[in-house]
């Protein structure tokens, strides 16, 4: 009977492990749609089944492409260029691909996901479902781990910021539930790595900064076979393709080359920001050599100080500090292995990527990625490493400050335009580049412009037709310049009032430009007529915004205190004005904060014909507070000193004014008399 029994289950764990062997992993878009319709089914229990399932897949999915492609590399080398050979090779690695990738997580057409799937796990959006859910659940400790890994990539999400301080003030909730689920090893390792390094820790922050550099080669090796998968061909249709076998195999190569170019940008860069950390990879020796000097291990600091120069020959600080290594040595060193071997490759795919693409028939220049780090003082020849500050300062950043620089921040020109006048300046709203201005329009032209609104504002203009694009609690409504001539030269509304908005808006320009002297001309960049307007039924108890606090040119980052210049921000907007045109609501006043987009440093209560104009940058964080009663109107103004970005449909109603001027259709004049010129 025992017997029996035993081979009985002896036979059912058999059949067990061949249908699990069998099984197919599950796509991560179908479980990532399931977890949408249960949160919006209120189902929070399956939310967490399916997105941490989802999750799991996508994961999955992402280290069996990685771990098989490098088996299949291995396993099928080219030994020879005769032409024969390299097919066959192609074919044995393919069929390997194919065997591999079916074997771990089934078809392979299973898994062939949209871009835009893609890009919400990219971007960790379900990660925002996850918190949601399990703080519907009331597991505080999963929910702020799920809301950290979020905030990490998208820390302009002032919501999800406002959480998290929640998060941190409920009990059960400890410092180290905010976890990033997502954290890159090599990033990991490396910032550990530097907070050791700063409070003088040397010895221990050697151990972290040499496991960092073994990740981030390991890191590299994973990216570059990502890139070995399906490739995009801009702008060609290859399912019409007229060149030869050996052109399509080299674009297909070469977009290949440029994906695994790419990998050196895509590993510096921190999750959530488009540029890269400046110099990461040779820092890590930087630091290196410098550590194991403090803790006398000097062989290993001339190595890595070799290396670091392997990425920036003759860079002087380190060529002192190899002579100091030298002199106290009695003997010369070695860069690293692994180093020489990384940029070898690099140049070998460089070299290709320049003829590749010039077969593409596009454009390609070479380009370091690694940013000298400047001259270090070395009065007492001691090794000098660095202070740990260039870590966090993307590139972007420090080119917009060369390339894009604003003039000489400087304010209190004239104000051009009679009975305008400064109710504060900077100083009095604890800011820089700041200024509120009243009596820009009369009564009268505010109400003529209110009236143009109600009739040629639409819901969600400018936000893509969503009506409530800041908050649910309220309709925001807008019309562009050009839009409002349109109308006017329809008879929908009187002409003269398109032709109003038109010229206040030009006078705002010139006061800005003139008040803040601009030694160039500042162009618009956007003009919007909107108006906001509280939703009856929804105004109890609110504690959002109407327009969350931001920056107009740059993404806020309340948690670094960084305003990273880089898109979606308009990075080109250089000035920034709001022209009211009433004062009979509740709520509504304009709000400048501090970076960390809590701490008001400014509140200013809107009225009929008060400009708030400020330059756009990270240095004016602002936002609305919520309208509870009635509606704001407002002409809302973007500037921009680079005639490149000139708003496109302010250059169509100039050309629209031009020809009405000429048949003189305008009955009066606005009678706006400037009392200085420019």
């Amino acid at each position: 009977m025992n017997m029996n029994f035993r081979t009985c289950g002896f036979f059912i764990c058999i059949i067990q492990t061949l249908l699990l062997s069998s099984a197919t992993l599950e796509p991560f878009d179908l479980l990532y749609d399931s977890g949408v319709e249960a949160f919006y089914k209120g189902d929070y229990g399956s939310v967490v089944r399916y997105m941490e399932s989802a999750l799991n897949s996508f994961s999955e999915v992402r280290r069996t492409r990685i771990t098989c492609r490098l088996k299949c590399r291995d396993q099928n080398r080219f030994d020879s260029f005769q032409t024969e050979k390299i097919f066959e090779v192609i074919l044995h690695k393919a069929h390997c691909l194919n065997e591999c990738i079916d074997g771990k997580i089934g078809s392979q057409s299973m898994h062939k996901i949209s871009e835009d799937v893609i890009q919400d796990f990219n971007r960790r959006i379900p990660y925002n479902y996850l918190q949601l859910a399990y703080r519907k659940l009331g597991q505080l400790d999963k929910a702020a781990s799920a809301a950290h890994t979020y905030f990490q990539a998208n820390p302009e999400h002032v919501e999800m910021g406002e959480d998290l301080e929640q998060y941190k003030a409920q009990k059960g909730v400890k410092e180290e539930h905010f976890i990033d689920r997502e954290s890159r090893p090599h990033q990991r390792a490396f910032f550990a790595g530097v907070k050791l390094y700063d409070k003088g820790h040397y010895e221990e922050s050697v151990s972290l900064f040499e496991k960092a550099l073994s990740e981030y080669y390991h890191a590299d090796e994973d990216c570059r076979a990502l890139c070995e998968g399906p490739q995009h061909f801009e702008e060609q249709d290859h399912v019409l393709y007229k060149y030869s076998l050996y052109e399509l195999i080299s674009d297909h190569y070469t977009q290949v080359l440029h994906c695994k170019h790419e990998c050196v940008r895509d590993l510096a860069t921190r999750p959530g920001r488009l540029s890269p950390m400046e110099n990461y990879l040779p820092l890590h020796y930087d630091y290196l050599q410098f550590a194991y000097y403090q803790a006398g291990r000097y062989e290993e600091a001339l190595d890595c100080a070799l290396t670091y120069l392997l990425f920036h020959e003759g860079e002087e600080f380190m060529t002192e500090n190899v002579e100091f290594y030298r002199e106290v040595l009695g003997h010369d060193g070695q860069p690293r292995k692994e180093a020489k071997g990384y940029l070898r490759r690099h140049k070998q795919e460089l070299d290709l990527l320049l003829i590749g693409s010039s077969n593409l028939g596009v454009a390609y220049t070479e380009g370091s990625y690694w940013s000298s780090s400047g001259g270090r003082e070395d009065a007492n020849r001691i090794p000098s490493g660095t202070d740990g500050w260039m870590d966090y300062v993307p590139i972007s950043a420090k080119r917009n400050i060369t390339m894009s620089k604003l003039p000489e921040l400087r304010e209190g020109g004239p104000l051009l335009y009679e009975n305008v006048h400064v109710v504060l300046n900077s100083l009095s709203l604890n800011g820089s580049q700041r200024v509120v201005l009243d009596d820009v329009i009369s009564d009268e032209q505010c109400s003529d412009l209110r009236n143009l609104a109600h009739s040629v504002a639409a819901a969600g203009d400018g936000y893509k037709g969503k009506m409530s694009p800041h908050t649910p609690n309220e309709r925001f409504e807008g019309a562009t310049v050009l839009k409002t001539f349109k109308f006017g030269y329809e008879g929908r509304v009187p002409l003269k009032s398109a032709r109003l908005f038109y010229d206040v808006s030009e006078k705002a320009r010139r006061i800005i430009e003139s008040y803040f002297k601009l030694n160039s001309t500042l162009h618009f960049s956007y003009t919007h007529l909107v108006c906001r307007t509280a939703i009856s039924g929804q105004q109890d108890h609110r504690n959002d915004l109407s327009h969350p606090i931001h920056a107009d040119n740059c993404l806020l980052d309340p948690e670094a205190n960084e305003c990273w210049k880089e898109p979606p921000a308009y990075t080109y907007r250089d000035y920034s004005a709001l022209l009211y045109l009433n004062g009979d609501f509740d709520g509504g006043e304009f709000i400048f904060t501090e970076m960390d987009a809590k701490t008001v440093t400014a509140s200013v209560k809107p009225r009929c014909g008060r400009l708030v104009g400020f330059s756009s940058g990270g240095e004016n964080p602002h936002g609305v507070r919520a309208v509870t009663r009635g509606q704001r109107c407002a002409v809302a103004l973007w500037f921009t000193l680079n005639p490149l970005y000139r708003e496109l449909e302010r250059l169509q109603a100039d050309e629209v004014v031009q020809a009405l001027d000429n048949q003189h259709m305008f009955e009066d004049d606005l009678r706006i008399n400037p009392k200085d010129e420019l």
